[in-house]
């Protein structure tokens, strides 16, 4: 097998994957049946700045070499082969946000990432005058704040684009996207699969006054769906990725995504009513819709899959942040004692101490709001852990009440769906760091959500392995296969997921946790309140 590993390293029949997630940039290189051959990482950290939360673009291109440096070496360690040749690429990268380049194609303004929630005026205009749900996250709405903004940068703006079409344009000149990223920048049409024409046309009469030698069209980047040939690594481009020269120019990339639609890819879930949840820095869940819902909520976005299907996402700002911090302080307090733990080890512990728990978590209540909160309402982030004299307060309520409410105001946004349109959610898959530790991440989003809820075994892996396979989908798919077919029938065709029903007692236990949590919430807007207020 090792010998046949070697071959395809040799002769280029991989595919690369490399994603940027919220705390990590992840990449995966896979074969022709999809096997990791080597995978790396790099961990980093938003920042909030001016007020905004953003990323330097310099980390950007930092940890893109480091990250794959790290996996160079890898491959010439198990393989003892320098990988020169791959045979696709694909990069994706933590939905939306507003990258905004002049005609040098230089920065105009920092990263605005999707994690911000100053666009509130534009998003709620924006939304009344398409009569379509416009995110406070999305490309659109950054720019059409910056415009209501006055903010003297937007006259010169000759690109805009996501995080994942920066690192595509960066790597192959090309200004393109994915589908599925592109319908968080901008309406997608259903039907013709690119920008929703009539809402364009609205937008360019909505800003006419303001005299811009652009229209919107001219700014956005190319729409391509999945499968499509989006560029080719350039000579430029393989000396960014690797500086060392070993890498040769001319590798075709396949659309740059966002993390949803490689989440969605990674779980198998493309197809007609399908349903997947990512967990992270931020939660979402996304299903692909057989019908158009009833009306606009604030609370569900609709976005496309990669190849081009409506979905029904609901997304919450906040989910692992506030975990992390705990176990940080428990990490202090562990070395402080003289134990140094792995940090597998220190997370399988005390997730697993949830596991012993009172059902409801002991009457304790916690918002883990590091940034604000769309789906509540908050502008602002201010963690806040809560109990009374009542309450059990003890390891292991103490983390499963942080873990309840990761999915909290992700249950509120799902109600609408199974409620109010009477979606059914028949089983769920999962992906993301949080299910890592086997049963207890699945257990918590199962008593949260109350459908079974599945992980694949290349859960660990996410949304990279999924770019990867993207990227694979680009060059070794018969003609006219989609992509639901290419997933069913080649990646996952006997691919085991392990499932986990709902347990009516932990059920009813997050059901009284969310009465606290309802009935609580006033409690976190006057925490809000006053550390904005001093």
């Amino acid at each position: 097998m090792d010998q046949n590993i070697k071959q395809a390293i040799v002769r280029g029949e991989t595919s690369l994957g490399i994603e940027f997630g919220s705390t990590r940039i992840k990449a995966v290189l896979i074969d022709y049946n999809f096997e990791t051959i080597g995978s790396s990482s790099y961990e980093w950290e938003n920042q909030l700045i001016d007020g905004y939360w953003t990323y330097d673009l310099n980390e950007v291109i930092n940890g893109l070499q480091e990250t794959y440096r790290q996996l160079k070496q890898e491959v010439e360690n198990n393989y003892g082969i320098t990988l020169r040749k791959i045979g696709s690429i694909g990069c994706s990268a933590m939905m939306q946000g507003y990258i905004a380049l002049d005609q040098a194609g230089g920065l105009l303004v920092p990263f605005r990432t999707w994690r911000n929630t100053t666009t509130g005026t534009a998003a709620s205009e924006l939304t009344e005058k398409f009569q379509f749900k416009i995110p406070q996250r999305w490309s659109i709405a950054h720019l059409y704040q910056a415009i209501l903004n006055d903010e003297e940068h937007v006259a010169s703006i000759d690109y805009i684009t996501t995080l994942s079409g920066y690192i595509h344009w960066a790597l192959t000149g090309s200004k393109a996207l994915g589908l599925g990223d592109a319908s968080g920048m901008f309406p997608i049409d259903a039907s013709t699969q690119q920008y929703n024409e009539e809402m364009v046309k609205k937008f360019d009469v909505l800003i006419s006054d303001k005299g811009y030698q652009w229209n919107l069209k001219d700014i956005l980047p190319k729409v391509y769906t999945a499968g499509k040939q989006a560029g080719y690594l350039n000579e430029a481009g393989a000396s960014l990725l690797d500086p060392s020269g070993s890498l040769l120019a001319g590798i075709p990339l396949c659309p740059p995504e966002g993390d949803a639609g490689t989440g969605m890819v990674a779980t198998n879930s493309v197809k007609k009513c399908a349903g997947n949840i990512s967990v992270g820095t931020s939660i979402f869940a996304m299903f692909v819709l057989d019908k158009d819902l009833s009306t606009v909520y604030p609370e569900i976005d609709i976005v496309a899959t990669p190849d081009g299907s409506p979905v029904g996402m609901v997304l919450a700002n906040n989910c692992s942040s506030d975990i992390n911090a705990w176990l940080g302080l428990f990490r202090e307090f562990s070395e402080a004692m003289g134990m140094r733990l792995h940090t597998d080890q220190l997370f399988s512990v005390l997730f697993n101490k949830a596991m012993e728990a009172d059902a409801d978590g002991g009457g304790l209540l916690s918002y883990g709001y590091y940034s604000g909160e769309n789906i509540t309402g908050f502008a602002k982030g201010r963690p806040l852990f809560v109990r009374s004299p009542e309450s059990r307060f003890n390891l292991a309520n103490f983390m499963r009440v942080h873990l309840f409410t990761a999915f909290a105001a992700l249950r509120l946004g799902m109600d609408i769906l199974t409620q109010k349109e009477q979606v059914t959610i028949d089983q769920i898959l999962a992906h993301g760091g949080l299910f890592k530790t086997p049963l207890v991440g699945q257990k918590i989003c199962a008593a949260a959500l109350n459908v079974p809820v599945s992980v694949m075994p290349t859960a660990g892996e996410g949304g990279a392995w999924g770019m990867a396979v993207l990227a694979s989908y680009m060059v070794n798919k018969e003609q006219q296969e989609g992509l639901a077919d290419y997933l069913a029938n080649k990646v996952f065709d006997d691919a085991k997921a392990q499932e986990v029903y709902p347990d009516s007692a932990d059920v009813n236990g997050f059901a009284l946790f969310m009465e606290r949590y309802t009935e609580g919430l006033a409690i976190e807007q006057a925490a809000v309140d006053h550390f904005v207020e001093n």
